[in-house]
């Protein structure tokens, strides 16, 4: 089979080809850490994790190399320090932490590399310095502005013409800039405010740049893959190609982006109960808060749930049938834990959904079926059946990055020895008691299980329980 990837310059599915398949290379924005991420944040990490896991199955652990990001230097991170009062790399090592923690919640791989901004200034500034030698850029009262004109293929990734961009303009252009959408390379710095030489003065860059100059300088160019939200399509990506060819002299050209990154992914918007985050709306889920009392297994679900292309509304009803998907799953584990997993590959139907796209809805389904195959094969008591279903599930779900738990552990949370037992008594009373038809005494046992917090499952093969989350 062949991984095919939905290009989103090219507009459809392509044959996935690298480069080189020794050295496979894939590039995804990070975060900004000024703050905990929220909801949305958690959708790209998710979903190019899963690309990850897939590449390193084709191409080998040690072939792919994956750098996710870190900016740290934004006004938003200036603000956040003036506000508290507090240095601002206090404030970037707090967040960042705080990220990879969250991260580590749903399963996602630490990837190969994770260049900070601050930690690529020369780059950053040679690469402006390459740009402005080309005749693509140009120096105005102490910033640096990229000249849009002098790329012909501005605008081909966002599917947006440069001409009704500039005619339909409705920004304040500052006095400096030669045309509306020339962008800052780099920038004076306001006092207290990091601040870094360069030939044109003392200052930062400007956002995409950051992109550009550490892509280069850690993956070198083209790099295979470019991942990141559909938000960033228009300006962030868009400026980033313009940018990255042009430093080495191909603005002109029809494939002049093709210098750059050989395909280009992107997942869709994330909404909240149908609705835009929004602090004014108040509804900004902050994923810090949510791994908290939901299981990262569970939400790493509910952001795969969708294809990753298309919108995600993220509400309570995902969420709950999130927990009985991967309950239905770790169910069937956890009735054949006693006979060891054969394969270690995953089934046919389930490669042939995940290297489609990254069709996730149609892998959940090979899973599900996986399970099911376990659960007949249980009953019958054929156990290489039920052997190779379980490998084949246990290696799917590692692709997803789900079923990594123990099927108990998943079951009974944080219970201790006391409140296990004290479970496994009451549910043999509520057998007895439905058996007898003692519905007041099976009514009181219920009321019991409900203070302990505690979800009864019942099952072909009796009663099965979990902690609440």
């Amino acid at each position: 089979m062949t991984l095919h990837l939905h290009d989103t310059l090219a507009r459809k599915k392509r044959p996935f080809e690298p480069r080189d398949p020794n050295r496979v290379t894939l590039y995804v924005c990070g975060p900004t850490v000024y703050d905990f991420a929220h909801i949305g944040n958690a959708r790209p990490p998710v979903v190019f994790d899963v690309l990850f896991r897939l590449l390193r199955r084709a191409y080998g652990d040690g072939a792919v190399i994956y750098a996710r990001n870190v900016t740290d230097v934004d006004d938003k991170i200036n603000a956040k320090a003036t506000k508290e009062g507090t240095p601002i790399g206090e404030v970037t090592a707090r967040y960042e932490a705080a990220y990879l923690e969250d991260m580590a919640a749903l399963n996602v791989l630490a990837p190969t590399m994770a260049p900070h901004v601050t930690a690529h200034m020369d780059a950053i500034i040679a690469q402006i310095g390459a740009i402005m030698d080309k005749g693509c850029a140009y120096a105005a009262e102490g910033h640096v502005l990229f000249d849009v004109s002098a790329y012909e293929n501005y605008g081909r990734l966002s599917g947006r013409d440069l001409d009704e961009m500039v005619a339909g303009a409705r920004v304040e252009v500052a006095p400096y800039k030669r045309n509306p959408h020339d962008f800052v390379l780099w920038k004076p710095s306001k006092e207290g405010e990091p601040s870094w030489e360069s030939p044109w003065g003392a200052g930062r860059p400007g956002w995409h740049i950051e992109c550009s100059a550490m892509i280069e300088a850690n993956l070198g160019l083209p790099i295979d893959i470019h991942g990141g939200g559909i938000d960033l399509v228009f300006p962030h990506h868009e400026n980033e190609i313009a940018q990255g060819v042009c430093a080495h002299g191909h603005a002109h050209g029809p494939d002049a982006h093709e210098e750059y990154a050989r395909y280009w992914m992107h997942n869709g918007f994330l909404t909240v109960d149908a609705e835009k985050m929004s602090k004014s709306v108040g509804n900004v889920l902050l994923l810090h808060d949510l791994v908290q009392h939901v299981p990262g297994e569970v939400v790493r679900w509910a952001l795969l749930s969708a294809h990753y292309r298309q919108p995600l509304d993220w509400n309570q009803a995902l969420l709950d049938q999130s927990r009985k998907n991967l309950d239905r799953l770790y169910q069937a584990l956890r009735r054949a834990s006693a006979i060891p997993a054969a394969d270690d590959e995953p089934s046919e139907d389930f490669l042939t959904a995940i290297e489609d796209d990254l069709n996730t809805p149609g892998a959940a389904a090979a899973l599900f079926a996986l399970s099911s195959e376990i659960e007949r094969a249980m009953t019958a008591g054929d156990e290489g059946a039920v052997a190779a279903a379980k490998g084949r599930l246990l290696a799917g779900g590692a692709l997803l990055g789900v079923l990594q738990a123990d099927p108990d552990a998943w079951f009974e949370g944080g219970a201790d020895d006391a409140l296990k037992a004290e479970v496994e008594a009451l549910l043999e009373q509520r057998l007895q008691a439905r058996t007898e038809k003692n519905w007041p005494e099976a009514d009181r046992i219920r009321d019991r299980l409900t203070e302990l917090k505690v979800v009864v499952m019942d099952g072909p093969t009796g009663a099965t329980w979990r902690l609440k989350d």
